[in-house]
């Protein structure tokens, strides 16, 4: 966990950011090139520069703490966030809840998703399912992620994707 007065977050507490998209039923999926601080705003128009027949999807690590799921499609953003409690030290995290019309979570409270849980159902990881994966404590979010592309068929690319970036 980083210091939250330490001001704003770099990229060096950013695991890694990812967009995966399929094109003739064949997935593809690239590390996202931010910018300085990294926010909403930034991510959906990096995500945006992506083609895909259900949407694009950005993956994105922050500080071994939480993760983020943005997926664009038709020009609507979705999003899920695996723990509110990271609004209380990230500014991309409190984006996320401000986004979602969430209050800001008090430290006590649980650690808990917010957001559409059923972001990916259609694509092959149900509500219920992702709802289980977040809720394992033991994971680190890059292992939750890896388990969401592998549900989706794209953990091959996501894997060297990561390997990429680090």
């Amino acid at each position: 966990m980083s210091d939250p007065t330490a001001g704003p977050m770099t990229t060096a507490e950013l695991d890694f950011a990812v967009a995966a998209y399929a094109e003739d039923g064949v997935w593809t999926v690239t590390p996202l090139v931010l910018r300085g601080e990294p926010d909403l705003s930034a991510l959906v128009s990096a995500l945006r520069r992506y083609p895909g027949e259900s949407g694009v999807i950005g993956m994105i690590s922050i500080d071994e703490d939480f993760f983020i799921v943005l997926r664009l499609d038709g020009g609507r953003a979705r999003l899920l966030i695996s723990d509110v409690t990271a609004a209380t030290e990230w500014p991309l995290a409190k984006q996320v809840l401000d986004e979602l019309g969430i209050p800001l979570a008090d430290d006590d409270d649980e650690q808990v998703p917010a957001g559409d849980l059923g972001i990916i159902a259609d694509l092959g990881m149900t509500a219920m399912d992702l709802g289980a994966l977040i809720d394992d404590v033991d994971l680190y979010p890059e292992e939750m992620l890896e388990e969401i592309a592998d549900a989706l068929g794209f953990g091959n690319q996501f894997h060297e994707a990561i390997e990429a970036i680090g």
